[in-house]
């Protein structure tokens, strides 16, 4: 894309997300639009960007800022994004936003609520039909020549706790397993549903969501582990935007306010999603700690 192309795609979303005053006045100013970049969530790309365009609208209006809303379809590359000044705020997975933290200085502001909970599960999952009912049957003799998916390397429920799980109990997945795959958290739970695979990691909100959606049978996709408590995904700003304490407290209040805004309109999160809390870097720490017992966050 030319730079004039790129410039009115800007403006074009600056006007969607912030409403023409906004937009106008920016375009006086010669602000940028904020980049707010979102983890695939959702099943594909354009589902992904209609579920959190309100959510950008919103902090636009909030922020008297155009916000510009862009999907990153894997974990590592948002925060790889985010690390090099392509994405200024995101809505990222916790190991991904410890990988931002440890090698951009990136920094969490609010972690998002599902269910009125700022924690969630990581999982492992198989089908009725694998004659695998624990996690001890999947790293045992049961488990071994088997088929095994993770997540992309960026994930935490995905890549990284499994592994550390696996690491604790003196498992190589790449020699237990016959075969080990990297995919996405719905194409995990698709094909363990169809018997494709044998088992994967995944996590407990997206196992219901593809539920409530109909995406999967709950009854094809059984758990045969669950982790201690997570931290939720976090709302992460740049090192630079970091180093502004007026913006991180105006997105930070704006954030809150999302929360009692869903009563009158839903659409603001997903389904389940009910808020933000405000947070910072140490209710991180048990995604940090995995990530150096594992050796996957290095030096810096």
């Amino acid at each position: 894309m030319n730079p004039s192309r790129r410039s009115a795609s800007a403006m074009a979303l600056a006007c969607l997300f912030a409403g023409p005053g906004v937009a106008r006045a920016q375009a006086a100013g010669g602000v940028a639009p904020l980049k707010f970049g979102v983890g695939l969530f959702q099943p594909d790309r354009e589902k992904n960007d209609a579920t959190y365009r309100p959510l950008a609208a919103h902090l636009a209006q909030r922020l008297g800022r155009a916000v510009e809303l862009r999907t990153v379809d894997s974990w590592e590359g948002l925060a790889k994004s985010l690390a090099n000044g392509e994405t200024d705020i995101a809505l990222m997975g916790p190991w991904g936003y410890v990988l931002a933290n440890h090698y951009s200085e990136a920094q969490v502001v609010s972690t998002i609520l599902y269910q009125g909970k700022p924690e969630y599960f990581a999982l492992i999952v198989t089908h009725p039909e694998s004659g695998l009912n624990s996690v001890d049957d999947l790293l045992g003799p049961k488990g071994r020549g088997r088929s095994f998916a993770f997540g992309d390397k960026g994930s935490t429920s995905g890549y990284l706790i499994p592994l550390h799980l696996f690491q604790q109990r003196g498992i190589d997945p790449e020699k237990h397993f016959a075969r080990v795959l990297y995919t996405k958290h719905q194409a995990i739970q698709t094909q363990v549903t169809a018997g494709q695979l044998d088992a994967g990691a995944d996590y407990n909100r997206n196992r219901d969501a593809m539920i409530a959606q109909g995406l999967i049978q709950a009854a094809r996709s059984k758990v045969i582990w669950q982790s201690a408590p997570l931290p939720n995904d976090a709302l992460a700003v740049s090192a630079a935007l970091a180093k502004d304490s007026a913006f991180v407290k105006r997105l930070q209040t704006a954030l809150a306010d999302v929360g009692p805004l869903l009563a009158g309109q839903s659409s603001l999160l997903p389904a389940h999603y009910t808020g933000f809390v405000a947070s910072d870097n140490t209710f991180y720490k048990p995604i940090r700690d995995a990530g150096l017992a594992t050796g996957k966050l290095g030096a810096r």
